[in-house]
């Protein structure tokens, strides 16, 4: 029974060095929504907005 945990740990690392796996995936993912949520178009700005 041991054993098959072991397997079961092993399979869920990801498949080359540095890949992420799908939870780092779904994190980046939600992180750059709210960027996209939150920006601002630089046609929307005025000169005097631009220090």
């Amino acid at each position: 029974m041991a054993s098959l945990l072991f397997l079961a740990a092993c399979s869920a690392e990801p498949d080359a060095p540095g890949a992420i796996t799908a939870d780092e995936q779904q994190q980046l993912n939600d992180a750059a929504a709210m960027l996209d949520a939150n920006s601002v178009s630089a046609a929307a700005l005025n000169e005097s907005d631009v220090e």
